[in-house]
């Protein structure tokens, strides 16, 4: 079997790392916390290397430096795949950086409440590749090899595989921001939001995993994700396609769902590192 290392031991690389533990797979961790600091070198010997460490976003915009700063672990010639958000293009630029490795991009769909799950069951493993040469698609071909197995999968582009992730966030995200106005219109109304909210759960085209505009600790779009993933996307939206319109319904959604935050007093710490100093809500 093929030696796996994993970068980063938060709770995605973790909860990998113990998948493939479980399935008897070699397994070699590295993180800068003690104990696994002390595997550095052998990160080096393993074939193929899991990458998930943190790409924040801060007021200076998206970071993926500590993708970058790693990926020097990874031997020559082996599989590096990362695992961390990207924003799309990115991996064609980190495989021209590092043209001794092979980089793959493989985003993740887990929920940090429910991720030893997720890891073991999985809706879907995308790999994308930033070059469609035979090295990466032998390469990819092994990475969804020894995945968990999933009933959709898919090799494509790496600038495909990172909009597919965005996709996942943003569609979150806005659903989250869509709920919570529809909540405020049954609330001005004096509306029982309960009603309108079992009925949606019935309905099978709207997709209802957010509609209690009441999540966990408050209102609006929270969590490790949702705040810095929205942010990144309007930030390459506005490089990319640069569309007035789309730039304005993108900070509209990012202005309402700070509002909601700050009400709410939900999250301030990830929404002050993603956007700097915040005002006082009213």
């Amino acid at each position: 079997m093929h030696n796996v290392g994993f970068i980063g031991q938060g709770w995605i690389g973790r909860h990998y790392a113990d998948n493939f533990e479980l399935r008897s797979f070699p397994v070699v961790r590295y993180s800068l916390e003690p104990p696994y600091n002390k595997n550095k070198e052998e990160i080096g010997k393993c074939d193929v290397v899991f990458i998930a460490v943190p790409t924040p976003t801060t007021p200076k915009g998206f970071d993926d430096s500590i993708v970058r700063s790693v990926l020097s672990l990874v031997g020559k010639g082996k599989i590096a795949v990362v695992k961390s958000t990207l924003l799309p293009g990115t991996t064609k630029s980190i495989q021209e950086q590092y043209p001794d490795l092979i980089v793959l991009d493989s985003p993740e769909f887990l929920s940090e409440a429910t991720a030893a799950h997720d890891v073991a069951n999985p809706f879907s493993s995308i790999v994308g590749m930033p070059a469609s040469d035979d090295t990466h698609k032998h390469a990819a071909e092994l990475v969804l090899s020894i995945m968990p197995p999933a009933p959709f999968s898919l090799i494509c582009s790496s600038d495909e595989s990172e909009i597919i992730k965005y996709a996942h966030n943003i569609s979150g995200y806005t659903q989250i921001v869509t709920f919570n106005l529809l909540y405020e219109v049954a609330k001005a109304l004096g509306r029982d939001w309960s009603n309108i909210q079992r009925a949606i759960q019935a309905d099978p085209f709207v997709s209802n995993r957010y509609a209690n505009p009441v999540h966990k600790s408050g209102r609006g779009a929270g969590g490790g994700c949702f705040i810095k993933d929205m942010a990144a996307f309007r930030e390459i939206y506005e490089r990319q396609v640069g569309d007035v319109l789309g730039i304005a319904v993108l900070c509209a959604l990012e202005e309402k769902n700070r509002d909601l935050l700050l009400s709410t007093n939900k999250d301030l710490s990830l929404l002050e590192g993603v956007y700097g100093p915040l005002k006082k809500h009213g």
